[in-house]
């Protein structure tokens, strides 16, 4: 039997992690660390505003991201971090996976009803329909649930 498509490695070699705070990322991590990857990139995307506004000033997003990464060194303490400047965030992380050459895309949706979803462009639906290598839906268990 052969092998299909480009990507033969070991889809956990190097996991690319998505994480939008401290919150999220410390949540993400802890949802990825059962399956035990072999090297993780947290990736912060610091949405800039084309022409208009940023949504936060750029200090603010890179302190949340300084923040996001360490919470995901809680859990990973030899993960790497990856910060990207972008409008599209899928774009952003798919661009971000090339540069570190990430066997996968981990993520933890982060729920939202469905208008909330629509809104924001379905971040979800566009990972796992525009991705050139695999994209791992991270189980979400929070409190309440």
């Amino acid at each position: 039997m052969t092998e299909s498509g480009p990507r033969s490695e070991d889809l956990l070699a190097h996991v690319l992690l998505p994480v939008a705070h401290e919150e999220d990322a410390l949540a993400t991590a802890e949802a990825l660390e059962p399956y035990h990857p072999d090297r993780v990139t947290a990736l912060h995307v610091v949405e800039k505003g084309g022409g208009v506004p940023d949504k936060t000033p750029v200090e603010q997003s890179e302190e949340l991201a300084a923040e996001s990464y360490a919470a995901v060194r809680t859990v990973f303490p030899d993960a790497d971090e990856h910060t990207a400047y972008a409008r599209d965030v899928a774009g952003a992380i798919f661009d971000a996976a090339d540069e570190v050459d990430a066997s996968a895309i981990a993520y933890r949706s982060r729920g939202g009803n469905r208008l909330m979803q629509f809104l924001s462009g379905d971040l979800s639906l566009k990972l796992v329909t525009n991705a050139d290598r695999p994209v791992i839906a991270l189980p979400r268990v929070d409190e309440g649930e």
